[in-house]
């Protein structure tokens, strides 16, 4: 390295190397417990694992509310069910007269399975109703994706036509609205 001269004609110093002097303590943090110069580890570790735990808690509390959430499903579900078996009870007496008492029982024992499986649900607790969920897709995984296909068909056209309905509510009433000024 060439010295340089200053206009005052001195030469300057060369630095010290690190370590050398007093006053480089002063510039260069001491670093007697290991860590390196490039980060404290223990502060990595710290910020990662309180990172983790705080991935744990939000998925735990993401869990508890999907399980709260199916509950009350589960038990809306059972209450329809209840609902759907009790007006077919009541369309068997109304089959009976008009077409007959063998299709009443048909409509009977329809009532009655309804119903049978509405208690069941009622009786079941998540974890297991999950678990023989995942039991018949294993068994029969066409079965299970053609039953989730028209699921899906049926609950598209209900969408469908309630945003239809609503849609045509809108229009009657934007077209009344319109004959009223136009008038």
């Amino acid at each position: 390295m060439a010295d340089h001269i200053d206009p005052s004609g001195e030469t300057p110093a060369t630095p010290e190397p690190i370590g050398a002097g007093a006053s480089s303590l002063a510039v260069i943090p001491a670093m007697d417990d290991g860590a390196s110069a490039a980060g404290d580890d223990s502060t990595t570790k710290g910020t990662g694992s309180n990172f983790k735990d705080s991935a744990s808690a939000f998925a735990k509390q993401a869990a508890d509310k999907a399980r709260d959430l199916a509950a009350d499903g589960k038990a809306r579900a059972g209450n329809a069910l209840d609902e759907v078996s009790r007006l077919m009870g009541s369309a068997a007496d109304t089959v009976d007269e008009k077409l007959g008492a063998d299709y009443g029982k048909y409509a009977r024992s329809a009532a009655d399975g309804i119903a049978g499986f509405a208690e069941s649900l009622k009786g079941k607790e998540i974890d297991d109703l999950v678990a023989d969920v995942q039991g018949f897709v294993r068994k029969s995984p066409a079965v299970a994706i053609g039953v989730a296909a028209a699921v899906g068909f049926v609950v598209a056209r209900l969408v469908k036509a309630g945003l239809d309905g609503t849609g045509d509510k809108a229009d009657a009433t934007t077209t009344g609205a319109d004959d009223a000024v136009n008038a």
